[in-house]
């Protein structure tokens, strides 16, 4: 080796042995595989998931929403209706189905009542597409992204901000569904 190259792997040496010994050791809050992520707890974001589904049985009364095509019941730490209002869809020859919307949720979360709007873009594989464009046979997967419209929470959710995110599930036929708050 020559001497050019053997000063920076003295320093990197150096520079290991440092960060390596018991003075600098990673506190267990920042240690990998925690829980709860020091990052979203510094910025105040609070995790959420559970279930929905499509709510074949009207127990959300969807025709009470105006123009809601159809709603999800949600189940888990949000417990309620997600009333679904689709503004634009189009499927392509492979079958695959984009849409968007807006949704309304109104139910509760962690006991107490709220409600506040979301946008969404769902995507979707299907069997095939009809002339309309919208989709044809049956869904093959699915995913939807929901980010909330800042300013539309009212009670718990009043100020809150942050997004939804599901994923179908095509053999249980429901929609496990995770996302964060910040309040």
């Amino acid at each position: 080796m020559n001497k050019k190259s053997i000063v920076p792997l003295i320093l990197c040496l150096g520079l290991i042995t440092i960060g390596c010994s018991k003075d600098y050791s990673i506190s267990d809050e920042l240690a990998v595989g925690n829980l709860k992520s020091v990052l979203m707890e510094s910025m105040g974001a609070t995790q959420y998931s559970g279930i929905g589904y499509f709510d074949d049985s009207d127990a959300c009364n969807v025709a009470a929403q105006q123009g809601a095509a159809f709603a999800v019941r949600m189940t888990g730490d949000l417990e309620g209706c997600l009333y679904v209002f689709v503004d634009e869809f189009e499927c392509s020859p492979s079958g695959t189905y984009r849409e968007v919307g807006r949704e309304l949720f109104i139910g509760t979360y962690k006991g107490s009542s709220g409600s506040f709007w979301t946008t969404y873009r769902f995507e979707a594989k299907y069997e095939g597409c009809a002339e309309d464009g919208s989709y044809l046979g049956a869904e093959i997967l699915g995913r939807c992204q929901h980010p909330l419209v800042d300013g539309s929470g009212e009670g718990v959710f009043e100020g809150v901000s942050g997004r939804l995110d599901m994923k179908d599930d095509i053999e249980a036929g429901n929609y496990p569904y995770r996302g964060h708050f910040k309040f």
